[in-house]
């Protein structure tokens, strides 16, 4: 099988089990990654992560133009400002809609340089800090410019009244950093309130040293 029709089959298997498991719902969220020569498959608009059909996933050329395939997702300027700006660190890029990254967004008191208290080890591991974006109209070019403007400083952000966005180096890494954005949003309600034990800065400072994290002070 060819590097291509590999990464279609996998980008169709991971959305689906995205979808299976309530992450993302009706035909909300996008996918893309980043084939070895500098192409991009991309899951295509008003597509559902349950029913993606691999063959007709959108194809962009090395330079940002699209070859062929269904029409692509809007999301494009957000996606194309990850890999931009993060150059060969970022080989896929995931964003959902999922209920309870969403629901952190709306809140009124979180820190927007870094949406999540550090509660887990995994959190910080997976994710480093958080950057939480203002609210931009989806498929506003704006949105990539917004990216941008992070300089590529961060893998992970939240989108206000949107969504995730999570970059990884390779589809799979993507995805289960934005699976475990997920479980850090849906700690972080359930402990709303309840002044829950964070890590200390030296256990911090441990995992980012020992793991060489990204992690701005």
């Amino acid at each position: 099988m060819s590097e291509e029709a590999s990464l279609r089959d996998q980008i169709s298997s991971i959305a689906g089990s995205l979808f299976a498991r309530g992450l993302t719902a009706g035909s909300s969220g996008n996918i893309s990654a980043r084939l070895s020569d500098g192409r991009l498959l991309v899951t295509p608009t008003g597509s559902s992560f349950g029913a993606l059909d691999p063959a007709r996933l959108s194809l962009f050329d090395a330079d940002g133009r699209f070859v062929s395939g269904d029409k692509p997702t809007k999301e494009m300027p957000l996606h194309s400002a990850f890999y931009e700006t993060r150059g060969a660190q970022t080989g896929a890029v995931v964003h959902l809609h999922s209920t309870h990254s969403v629901a952190v967004s709306l809140l009124p008191d979180i820190d927007p340089d870094s949406v999540f208290e550090p509660l887990t080890a995994y959190s910080i591991m997976r994710l480093g800090k958080v950057k939480l974006l203002p609210y931009i109209r989806p498929g506003d070019p704006a949105m990539g410019d917004a990216v941008r403007g992070l300089a590529g400083k961060r893998s992970a952000v939240l989108l206000a009244h949107h969504g995730p966005v999570v970059a990884g180096k390779d589809l799979e890494a993507a995805a289960y950093a934005m699976e475990e954005l997920e479980e850090t949003a849906k700690l972080t309600l359930l402990t709303l309130g309840l002044r829950p034990k964070i890590l200390a800065d030296a256990e911090i400072r441990d995992l980012v040293d020992h793991f060489n994290i990204e992690w701005d002070d």
